[in-house]
């Protein structure tokens, strides 16, 4: 665990090499996740990184004897719940910088997509969490009903790596148990986001792929299961040059391929 003093040197000698050469602190300031008083984030996105490392959670640690060299919980709970942080900005930084290096250690020919899935987020013990929704998991075994988000993702991959890109939890507008908190400054990146959850994921999806691509990662294909294969998110994607590879499903549409049309 990292110690309150010397927060300039504070990763272990494996991790401080991998944060130096992926320029994680960079990608940091870039998406605007500063502080201009108390703990740096950096200190702080250091101190939460380092305990899925430890298999701990923030409750675990203020209860061992390392809680005196740990700042308050208030700092850690206001540093990750700040509605003015991009986080989606940094992941997009970070991934585009990493997917560069990894690009330059394979083939140029070697396939390279964008990989688009949704999963189920539970929040079922939770009762005041902003947008919180009843949700149904059509992907497993047991189709039920449960109360939380849709984490919807997209990840790039050249078959051998899979980094992820992009993410935004998904609410629902029929379903939502609670709504958007009136604290939020409606100006914020929070507050966006808070905004794009009500909306579906074939809305959501051309807007990911876009920033994806702006930001200089390299595919060629879009990746998706016959839960978003529809014509119109299909022409979207192809609309911004990418080709799309999807399971169809067994309905009664026809499809036209060379200027015949398929089952």
């Amino acid at each position: 665990m990292i110690a309150n003093n010397d927060q300039n040197n504070q990763l272990p000698n494996e991790l401080s090499s991998i944060f130096k050469e992926l320029n994680v602190y960079k990608h940091l300031r870039k998406a605007g996740i500063t502080k201009s008083v108390g703990f740096t984030c950096a200190y702080l996105f250091q101190l939460i990184f380092c305990l899925i490392f430890e298999n701990k959670n923030w409750y675990q640690v203020l209860q061992s004897n390392k809680a005196n060299d740990c700042p308050e919980k208030n700092a850690v709970y206001r540093f990750l719940n700040k509605s003015t942080f991009a986080w989606r900005r940094f992941l997009l930084f970070l991934s585009a910088h990493t997917i560069g290096k990894v690009t330059n250690l394979t083939s140029h020919d070697r396939p390279k997509v964008l990989i688009v899935d949704d999963s189920s987020y539970d929040r079922n013990r939770s009762k005041s969490v902003e947008l919180l929704a009843r949700c149904f998991d059509h992907a497993s075994q047991k189709m039920r009903f449960y109360k939380g988000f849709r984490m919807l993702t997209l990840g790039w991959s050249d078959g051998a790596t899979f980094i992820p890109v992009d993410f935004s939890l998904l609410s629902s507008k029929k379903s939502q148990i609670n709504g958007i908190s009136s604290k939020v400054d409606k100006r914020s990146s929070g507050y966006k986001r808070r905004v794009e959850a009500l909306q579906t994921a074939p809305e959501q999806l051309p807007g990911m792929v876009e920033r994806a691509m702006n930001a200089g990662i390299d595919a060629s294909y879009v990746l998706m299961d016959s839960w978003f294969t529809y014509q119109p998110l299909v022409k979207e994607i192809k609309e911004q040059g990418l080709d799309v590879i999807g399971m169809v499903k067994n309905l009664k549409q026809r499809y036209p391929v060379n200027a015949t049309l398929q089952a």
